[in-house]
């Protein structure tokens, strides 16, 4: 069995989806997506398909290092985002090949099933609250929320005062058997980071995620030093090496993305890596089906895994939604703020491929917002 053709579909409402065949006609999907970058990763993808063609799927730890390594240029978000969707897609070919979902190749799994959030909107507490008692209402015991639009390096009291009293009330409404997850969105200064946290303890966050830029994840000491609240960070960190730095600074949660850090492959080695400093995996997943699937494989398989982000009703998802390119969407049947092991082969879901292939007829062209400060100046989105 060889590797015959690899295919990349640009799908709304943001995402990328990758397909790859067989020469006997097996076909194994990935999602390789840097959001708002599509179109270079799918080039990304185009260029490491030369060395593909031709070559036996099943080596996949062979195919990792040759595309991380191989082109002399290594990491950064577009090329391992590229090597994440294909190898996603390579695990999958090897679990149907074998009859076996690919956590009974990562070990076994864990678990029976696996704890979810659900994203909620909302700038004022009052909007954060009706939203998080709708998630209530709908099964879910955690939810995760962005805090504050943009900020400035050190703002204004009111400022503080306005997150504070957001997410009070937020917490007095869903009480205190819920969890609530804080996205900053490297919004923060360290500066910002150590006046505000301590103001939110009280309020006891699953964790705060992001609260400053990727560039300053070496630099996090400072920040957990000087709160109680688990801190979460990873999504822009693409692998172990990336990982290696940020584990040893007290972090309580490591967030690598499935489609971002180098798919199922790396993701279990960074995993690994954080288990030995006591450090949760809780994989970020704003985005597709595919890659959903390919993150509750390595749930499944993880001892350390804490919670998984999913997609369904997020913001950005205008148009089409979590569950439309499934044939089979029982699968992500989400209950009691948990979803059952995928008992499937490979990543455990069936593409409709007829649908990915008419929605990539009007491929998408999404962009993130560009933010600026008062003054005209730059602000992190």
């Amino acid at each position: 069995m060889n590797i015959a053709k690899i295919e990349t579909f640009l799908v709304a409402p943001r995402w990328l989806f990758l397909r790859i065949e067989t020469d006997d006609g097996l076909v194994g999907w990935g999602e390789p997506i840097v959001e708002g970058r599509a179109e270079a990763v799918a080039a990304a993808v185009d260029v490491l398909a030369g060395a593909l063609i031709g070559a036996d799927p099943g080596r996949i730890e062979d195919h990792w290092q040759v595309m991380t390594k191989g082109g002399f240029y290594r990491g950064g978000p577009v090329l391992s985002s590229a090597v994440a969707g294909i190898d996603q897609a390579l695990w999958d070919l090897k679990g149907k090949a074998l009859g076996v979902p690919v956590y009974e190749l990562l070990g076994g799994p864990v678990r029976d099933k696996a704890r979810v959030y659900t994203w909620i909107g909302g700038n004022s507490g009052s909007a954060l609250a009706e939203d998080a008692l709708r998630a209530k209402a709908n099964g879910f015991d955690a939810v995760k929320c962005n805090a504050t639009t943009q900020l400035g390096r050190i703002d204004t009291p009111a400022a503080v005062r306005d997150i504070v009293d957001n997410l009070t009330q937020l917490r007095e409404a869903v009480g205190g058997s819920f969890d609530i997850a804080i996205d900053f969105h490297g919004r923060f200064s360290t500066a910002m980071s150590r006046r505000v946290l301590p103001l939110l303890e009280p309020l006891l966050p699953l964790f705060v995620e992001e609260v400053v830029l990727p560039e300053f994840s070496r630099d996090l000491g400072a920040v957990t030093a000087s709160t109680s609240i688990p801190i979460a960070t990873g999504e822009r960190l693409y692998s172990r090496w990336d990982f290696r730095d940020v584990l040893p600074t007290g972090i309580a949660v490591a967030q690598p993305d499935l489609s971002h850090a180098g798919g199922i492959s790396e993701v279990r080695r960074i995993a690994a890596l954080a288990e030995t400093y006591d450090v949760g995996l809780a994989p970020h997943c704003p985005l597709g089906p595919i890659a959903l699937a390919a993150s509750l494989q390595v749930d499944f398989a993880t001892p350390n895994f804490l919670i998984q982000e999913q997609s369904l009703g997020i913001h950005y998802n205008e148009g089409n939604d979590l569950l439309d390119y499934l044939v089979d969407t029982a699968v992500f049947a989400f209950t009691d703020g948990h979803v059952d092991r995928p008992l499937g082969p490979g990543l455990g879901i069936e593409v409709d491929e007829a649908a990915v292939r008419k929605a990539a007829r009007n491929p998408h062209r999404w962009r993130n917002e560009v933010w600026r400060h008062e003054d005209g100046s730059f602000a992190e989105w």
